[in-house]
């Protein structure tokens, strides 16, 4: 009697071990950002351009969305507003403290030509895009300030969802930080999204499959008893 009392908690024991060992698979991104077929890439609000370089950010933006084309997943949109995606970049400074330039020049864009193997981008806008954000300092004059900035050394990807008025000022649903993560023409960032995404799907995938598997077993027939009931 003894034993099989024992044997018995030894087998709850290592079912209840098999239960506890099972780790839920977290999904890296949203299904929303799975299902995004547009993307506007923009600068991070509050970021400064290194004083060696006033145009850095303006050409890390360019950077990302020629890596964007070559991946192909994503439509180049010309505003925040009309996008599934937002993405927010800022380049790094790779200084612990280094002077910066600020409330320069805003971003334009012009007529853009864009071609890569995959898709070819036609646009044209006039002047700034509408604001991705209402938190911009309505006390900027447009002209270039000299700054000391402190931090920030690495290079800042973020990704934000867009249809709305100001993305930017919601939480980032996935980011990515690193020294180069932004350099061209490999644009690591980029490429470590990429994989989030692909990995995101493949856990969407077993997680249908594990739902469909389920609906199944429920729809099958309950077994009945000899007495019929």
């Amino acid at each position: 009697m003894k034993t099989r009392v024992f044997a018995l908690g030894l087998v709850v024991f290592m079912a209840a071990g098999l239960g506890w060992g099972k780790k839920k698979e977290k999904q890296p991104l949203p299904d929303v950002v799975l299902k995004a077929q547009t993307v506007f890439v923009t600068i991070q609000p509050g970021a400064n351009e290194p004083a060696s370089d006033v145009t850095a950010n303006q050409k890390t933006v360019k950077d990302v969305e020629e890596a964007l084309m070559k991946w192909g997943r994503f439509r180049l949109a010309l505003n925040a507003e009309t996008a599934d995606i937002v993405i927010a970049v800022m380049k790094g400074t790779g200084k612990a403290a280094s002077p910066t330039v600020g409330d320069g020049p805003v971003e334009s864009r012009p007529v853009i030509l864009d071609k890569t193997d995959n898709q070819i981008r036609i646009g044209g806008q006039q002047g700034r895009p509408p604001d991705a954000t209402q938190t911009n300092d309505p006390n900027t004059d447009g002209r270039a300030h000299p700054g000391m900035q402190v931090g920030g050394e690495d290079d800042l990807f973020k990704v934000y969802l867009g249809n709305v008025q100001y993305p930017l000022d919601s939480s980032p649903v996935w980011s990515y930080m690193g020294h180069d993560a932004l350099k061209a023409p490999s644009v690591p960032a980029v490429e470590q999204f990429r994989k989030a995404v692909e990995e995101s799907e493949r856990v969407a995938a077993r997680k249908q499959q594990e739902k469909q598997k389920q609906q199944q077993q429920q729809q099958q027939p309950q077994p009945t008893t000899k007495n019929g009931t």
